[in-house]
């Protein structure tokens, strides 16, 4: 599959409320929520006046034109927050889209880029089930913490 792997424009920090609603996880056999559930404010932290905060970084997947991917990070009391100088992550792919190593691709664009910029470590969080937790691993996060449902997985950089 062809595709490049981009900084996103700021014209462009509006379609990270997709890719937000498509970093949800729904374990199979669920009903996927309303697009509106992005709207509460422990999801909104990850996209609110995204591009206006030092450490705001985000990288998109292009194909034909279209983006078909994100990964941005941002320093936040998310659900992955480990600290006030550790960035976390956020991802992900339309559905169509993954499978294909573009999420690898991207994590491995915002890793370079995150020491390049002098952060010594990258954290997120993800729901225990979710297939995407081995990714996280080949890339280079361990597993730091859990609670019932999630991991918080850290990358020192």
């Amino acid at each position: 599959m062809n595709y490049i792997i981009r900084k996103l424009r700021q014209e462009e920090v509006k379609i990270l409320d997709k890719f937000l609603y498509e970093a949800i996880f729904i374990p199979e056999g669920v009903e996927a929520p309303p697009m509106e559930i992005i709207n509460q404010p422990e999801l909104q932290v990850y996209v609110d006046g995204f591009g206006t905060r030092d450490g705001d970084i985000s990288f998109v997947a292009e194909t034909d034109g279209v983006i078909v991917g994100a990964v941005w990070v941002r320093i936040m009391d998310d659900y992955g927050h480990v600290d006030n100088e550790t960035p976390s992550f956020a991802i992900s792919l339309l559905k169509e889209y993954r499978g294909n190593g573009i999420g690898t691709e991207l994590m491995r664009r915002m890793l370079v880029e995150l020491k390049s910029c002098n952060y010594k470590k990258a954290s997120l969080a993800v729901q225990k089930q979710n297939y995407a937790v081995r990714m996280y691993k080949n890339v280079g996060f361990e597993i730091v913490d859990e609670n019932e449902e999630e991991y918080i997985m850290v990358c020192q950089l």
